[in-house]
Parts: structure tokens; C-alpha cells; sequence
């Protein structure tokens, strides 16, 4: 059975940083592309950014350029997102995501495996 486990997020202020985590089992993680989303209340889910399996090509988000990195590490089938410099409408649930192929696609009907998800929430 997959299993994704977010965790990380939390209260931060405006300009803050924070460092999610998705462990991963059930699967052969380095196999797999990652993806990471949110979905903020009355919106829409929205991606974030994606990795591929060896995690040499990531994509990201126009909103997120310069703002988030998302790295792996095989050896510990976990995937990251650092968050940087937060603004107030990047509260949102962050999901991570797990594709069986390699497209490190933004669109989340691509993905396979979903988690339950984390709280990031940033005040002004």
C-alpha cells in the first residue's frame, strides 16, 4: 500500500521559511517522480513544482520561481519542499504526489499517489 506523509508546515510569518517533508513508502521511490501542491480554501489544488526521479530536473510554479527549491533523497524515499520568503497567500494545504512515470507534469491528473497533506499557513 502507497503511503505519502507530509509533514513541516505550520504558522510562519510573512517572509518566513518553512521545509516540508513527504515520506514515502509503498513504492519504488526512485522510480517515481515528485510533485508538490496546495490548495488553499474556495481554490482550486495548484502545483507547486515537480522533480524527476533521479531529481536532476525540477519544474516549478511561476508564483514559486526563486521562492521554493524541491529536492529528494532516494536513500530515504523522502521528498522536500523549502519554502522561502512566504507571503500571506501561500496558505494553503500542501500535498505531495507521486507519478509512476517520469513527466514532471504540473498537471495533478498525472499524479498516482496522493497524501493527506500539510497546513502552511503565513500571517501578515
Amino acid at each position: 500500500q502507497v503511503q505519502l506523509v507530509e509533514s513541516g508546515g505550520g504558522l510562519v510569518q510573512a517572509g518566513g521559511s518553512l521545509r516540508l517533508s513527504c515520506a514515502a513508502s509503498g513504492l519504488t521511490f526512485s522510480a517515481t517522480s515528485m510533485g508538490w501542491f496546495r490548495q488553499a480554501p474556495g481554490k482550486e489544488r495548484e502545483f507547486v513544482g515537480t522533480i524527476t526521479r533521479s531529481g536532476f530536473i525540477t519544474r516549478y510554479a511561476d508564483s514559486m520561481k526563486g521562492r521554493c527549491t524541491i529536492s529528494r533523497d532516494n536513500a530515504k524515499n523522502t521528498l522536500y519542499l523549502q519554502l522561502n520568503w512566504l507571503r500571506p497567500e501561500d496558505t494553503a494545504v500542501y500535498y505531495c504526489a507521486a507519478d509512476r512515470g517520469d513527466s514532471v507534469s504540473p498537471r495533478a491528473n498525472d499524479y498516482d499517489y496522493w497524501g493527506q497533506g500539510t497546513q502552511v499557513t503565513v500571517s501578515s
